[in-house]
């Protein structure tokens, strides 16, 4: 393994990544402590404060004597204590749909000042979100390049943190800003409403080095259901 990092907090992002992947589904038990320390060729002590980290971030649960125990494979789960947005309206007994508008690699001029944020070249992923056969959000995620990678069947089956993890874009943290805008005609058109204000949502999301992997812009639809957010306690 490389040896740049602090070395606990690699064996603990590969574990999580692994959990991500599905490989220790929730609900099972990690490998004991002598297997990690065989898997990663590290100490005892850097196997248990691997352990301590993803157990602080509750992805998972030690118990002496009995194992550890995968609590989530959430890529927010740390960041975040709120249930995701789309759950809470599945939940209620909504009908939610996703549709790809479009999925292009795109270069991005010097003088755009999306360049400061991604570079030449970005991975530009647009998808509107429908809630009950209305359009209801529309996403603007500008990915690294190398997502150009995955087929479009991927992005229409996967969730896009799992891609960003599959392809080594571990999110350490992320930032959303949010405003009231005044839709425009074209916005006005895609959401097929006369209302003149909708919701306005900025995320960037960043790893260990804080360099951005993913930027996204997103217009609601709010007079049509109100952006909520349910606290974990």
């Amino acid at each position: 393994m490389k040896r740049t990092r602090v070395l606990y907090l690699e064996v603990a992002d590969k574990i999580k990544e692994d959990i991500f992947l599905g490989k220790y589904p929730v609900g099972t038990m990690l490998p004991t402590e002598n297997e990690l320390e065989k898997i990663f060729q590290v100490s005892k002590i850097t196997v248990r404060k691997a352990i301590e980290l993803l157990a602080a971030d509750e992805y998972v649960e030690k118990k002496s004597g009995r194992g550890t125990t995968v609590l989530s494979n959430r890529p927010y789960n740390r960041l975040s204590k709120a249930a995701s947005f789309t759950q809470i309206l599945k939940d209620s007994q909504y009908k939610v749909r996703k549709e790809i508008i479009t999925l292009d690699k795109i270069a991005v001029k010097k003088e755009d000042p999306l360049h400061s944020l991604v570079g030449p070249y970005t991975v530009c992923f647009k998808r509107l979100y429908y809630l009950n056969e209305q359009p209801y959000i529309y996403f603007v995620h500008y990915l690294p390049e190398d997502m150009s990678k995955f087929q479009r069947k991927e992005f229409e089956e996967e969730s896009l943190y799992r891609l960003l993890t599959q392809n080594g874009h571990v999110i350490d943290s992320f930032s959303d800003d949010f405003s009231a805008v005044f839709l425009s005609e074209e916005e006005k058109a895609m959401f097929q409403t006369t209302a003149e204000i909708g919701m306005k949502r900025v995320r960037q999301s960043t790893n260990h080095l804080n360099e951005i992997i993913e930027y996204s812009e997103a217009i609601y639809h709010t007079d049509l259901h109100p952006y909520h957010i349910d606290y974990e306690t």
